[in-house]
């Protein structure tokens, strides 16, 4: 795994690299950078053809709690949208951004995906702490030749 943190604007990535970002299982993508990927690529509607009402199987009642996943949608751009919390006024935890980054590694790895761009994830309105998210992809990509490319403004 290659992680290169760069000052840069996502969105102006090419589009070889999978975009990457995070969402709530209700689909709101109503502030920060889910807003942004919803302007540009219609994603709220077409999770929403994918999955109507919700994304909530990965709800594990059992426990009743949250355990993460991650949605890829083909666009103009392939894009993960990594689902790290049930509501959008909840707040992920790093074992749902774990969870969410294993499914994304697996989904990488069955669709020949070898670069990926995106944000802090879970650092922006999530308020996660980026040391602990960075720490969490490394551990998680470690055995992969993918290349991450995090970029912020």
């Amino acid at each position: 795994m290659i992680l290169k943190e760069v000052k840069k604007d996502l969105f102006t990535m090419s589009d070889d690299y999978a975009l990457v970002h995070c969402i709530s299982a209700d689909f709101k993508l109503g502030a920060g950078i889910a807003r942004k990927f919803d302007e540009l690529f219609d994603a709220r509607q077409k999770l929403f053809n994918v999955f109507p009402g919700s994304w909530i199987p990965r709800w594990d009642k059992t426990q009743e709690r949250f355990r993460g996943g991650s949605i890829i949608l083909f666009s103009d751009y392939t894009f993960f949208n990594l689902v790290t919390k049930r509501n959008y006024w909840d707040k992920p935890t790093l074992t749902t951004i774990k969870n969410a980054l294993i499914w994304m590694k697996e989904q990488c790895e069955d669709h020949y995906i070898t670069k990926l761009a995106m944000p802090r994830i879970g650092c922006g309105l999530d308020r996660q702490n980026w040391s602990d998210v960075k720490s969490l992809i490394e551990k998680v990509f470690a055995d992969t030749d993918i290349e991450i490319v995090v970029c912020s403004l």
